[in-house]
């Protein structure tokens, strides 16, 4: 154990989004995007073994679960407060563990070099906001900044529903109560499904996974709610087609209409790695205009992407303009950021 704390807080000093560990193999750490071996030695199944028992040891519920479902998710902290999010699962008959360090400093919109107009969101006293990405792309750094904004500048109920809880705050003008599913609540819809009884202002999904996640996210934006959440989509036209995809045919349209009226926007985040080390955010942010509500009420989401590129003035812009923006100030080059950018956007090399 002593040895793996070690090696964390080497992570952690080589500011490693990731360590990946797994029999036959050294550790591998992720630094700005690159994965790259920590050590020279090779892990064994003996290793993982003494790793995942160390880690459990204090954990029924995740013992029980990585028993059950052959994988479990869980948080681990350090002697000096750094906390890592954990998922122990296993590939091809082994054990193997995958940590993402959470920073415990909570940063500025603009300190993590973000659009300021996304605070606009925070502003709201009600809606749905979604901020969507791949896994590791700053969706959960995101929200819990906007998060913390509020909970600086007003008086608001704030509840936040992890799995597990990533960022931790600290009590300003807004009082917080942050649940991990499995230690505080039983599941996702169970805990959204609560948080009616428990006279929240702004309500922190960690990720919408299910229908009824979705559906309840829903009626809580409808009833007055600021809800915020994150979704593994690539853009504001296939994330709403996935939350309308999600349920049977004969509740999308229902589910269109109640979009239509209760969503606010979607922020859509990619890290550019910048080539001099680090990474910068691109972001695309679609703002739920009047034609943009058309547009999802009458099942025509493929027109999204067009009104955004046409709506510049109103504070809206696709990644790809925001990608392209960045190359064309030279935050990162037209290299590092081509695998970004839609198959269809091809930038000639300089």
């Amino acid at each position: 154990m002593e040895k793996l704390n070690d090696l964390l807080a080497e992570a952690k000093a080589a500011r490693a989004s990731d360590v990946h560990l797994a029999p036959n193999r050294p550790p591998y750490f992720r630094i700005d995007g690159q994965l790259q071996p920590a050590s020279d030695t090779t892990l064994t199944d003996e290793h993982l073994q003494t790793v995942i028992d160390q880690l459990l040891k204090d954990n029924t519920k995740a013992q029980q679960e990585l028993a059950a479902n052959q994988q479990t998710d869980f948080s681990y902290s350090l002697s000096d407060n750094t906390r890592f999010r954990v998922n122990a699962y296993h590939r091809t008959g082994h054990f193997a563990v995958a940590l993402r360090l959470i920073l415990a400093e909570l940063k500025t919109i603009e300190e993590l070099n973000l659009p300021g107009g996304i605070l606009e969101f925070a502003e709201l006293r009600q809606g749905f906001l979604l901020v969507t990405g791949p896994a590791g792309e700053g969706k959960s750094t995101t929200l819990a900044a906007l998060v913390n904004y509020i909970n600086q500048t007003r008086s608001e109920h704030i509840i936040t529903i992890e799995d597990p809880i990533e960022y931790l705050f600290t009590e300003a003008k807004s009082i917080i109560d942050q649940r991990e599913i499995g230690r505080d609540a039983v599941s996702f819809p169970v805990a959204i499904r609560a948080t009616l009884r428990q006279d929240p202002d702004v309500i922190l999904i960690g990720e919408l996974r299910d229908r009824e996640s979705m559906q309840t996210a829903l009626t809580l934006a409808e009833t007055g709610h600021l809800v915020m959440a994150s979704l593994h989509t690539n853009d504001a036209p296939q994330t709403i087609q996935r939350i309308i995809d999600i349920f049977p045919a004969s509740q999308q349209s229902q589910i269109r209409s109640q979009l239509a009226a209760s969503l606010s926007g979607v922020v859509t985040q990619r890290l550019i790695p910048t080539g001099k080390g680090g990474r910068l955010p691109a972001v695309g942010i679609m703002l739920a205009t009047t034609a943009i509500r058309n547009a999802i009420r009458e099942d025509k989401a493929h027109q999204i992407e067009g009104i955004i590129q046409t709506s510049q003035e109103s504070g809206m812009q696709t990644l790809d303009k925001s990608i392209h923006d960045m190359i064309s100030a030279r935050l990162v080059t037209q290299e590092s950021a081509q695998p970004y950018l839609s198959p269809e956007v091809n930038y000639p090399k300089k």
